[in-house]
């Protein structure tokens, strides 16, 4: 059986660490060509300097996978899509909501498959959360997602720039795992930003969120560190009338009233790629705007504060 063929555009870290080995375990595509605009490559494949060449290289080209940083996702996918091409987007989606309701609109007048990869969401843990508190009374949900950006984006200049999401890059994450196990949508109350004098996102950030009156959910907070040094930490507790629900190490591990239920090995991209392999074989697409919409109601109701400089 001839595979479908995947290009992957961007050949950063994450690409290199997760999207790679999980093409290849999975066996669902072929990969048949990478782009990079510095010219990096990966063994035994062609690589193009940017997407456009590759897409005129290769016209018989299924489905292309997007790594790129988010400021410049809409135009490559808008691209992709009017040539022909199924889509697979890294997190975040897109730089703006507006861009992803375009994209929304490409990908249906183009009869192609979309799929907003939010990797975090396809856990066992996460799915096994969820329909645990598909009838629960939630007392509080607390957020707490805090990492090293040195060690995790090291010289990552776009990650600071206007556009490059900042501490909400790894903390949409837990905002996509959150939308996902709550029975109802939560809305952003209050925040707190504080972005370094010298950049234009924000390295740490504090969110406020409730559900609609009459809801079974109550308070829900979020705490995001860009700056934590030694444990990293990414974990959602959750409070219900029936007990305690801690999701750990990024959504992999659930344990209920301290006994650990559910732990899985980092299988998420293997995941994404039999489940985007589906989409494109029932003619359909899966797009979740949640994630994005709580960090732009963030930007837009949150308090801005100026801190130290940042620099690598």
């Amino acid at each position: 059986m001839t595979l479908p063929t995947l290009g992957l555009v961007g050949l950063g870290k994450i690409a290199r660490d997760q999207h790679i080995p999980a093409i290849a375990a999975t066996g669902l595509f072929q990969l048949a060509a990478v782009v990079s605009p510095d010219g990096a490559s990966t063994d035994g494949v062609p690589t193009f300097r940017s997407q456009a060449e590759m897409l005129a290289a290769l016209p018989g080209l299924d489905a292309v996978a997007l790594c790129t940083p988010p400021a410049v996702r809409h135009g490559l996918t808008v691209e992709a899509l009017r040539a022909g091409k199924h889509v697979l987007i890294e997190k975040p989606p897109a730089a703006t909501l507006s861009e992803l309701h375009d994209l929304v609109a490409e990908a249906e007048t183009a009869r192609r498959t979309l799929f907003t990869a939010w990797h975090s969401q396809f856990n066992p843990a996460v799915e096994e959360t969820k329909r645990r508190l598909a009838e629960a009374d939630i007392r509080s949900v607390a957020i707490t997602w805090k990492e090293d950006v040195r060690r995790w984006h090291p010289g990552q200049d776009w990650i600071f720039a206007a556009g490059g999401f900042g501490v909400f890059d790894p903390g949409i994450n837990a905002l996509s795992i959150l939308t996902d196990i709550l029975p109802a949508p939560v809305f952003v109350r209050a925040a707190e930003l504080h972005a370094p004098a010298n950049r234009d996102t924000p390295i740490a950030a504090t969110l406020e969120m409730s559900a609609a009156p009459g809801s079974r959910i109550g308070r829900v907070t979020a705490d995001f560190d860009f700056l934590q040094q030694g444990e990293q930490t990414w974990s959602i507790v959750i409070e219900t009338e029936d007990g305690r629900l801690d999701l750990t190490h990024g959504g992999t591990r659930l344990t209920v009233d301290g006994v650990p239920v559910l732990a899985e090995p980092d299988t998420e991209y293997q995941r994404i790629y039999r489940h985007f392999h589906r989409l494109i074989g029932d003619g359909a697409s899966d797009v979740d705007a949640r994630p994005l919409s709580l960090v732009a109601d963030a930007c837009m109701v949150g308090r801005w504060h100026r801190t130290d400089a940042f620099d690598w």
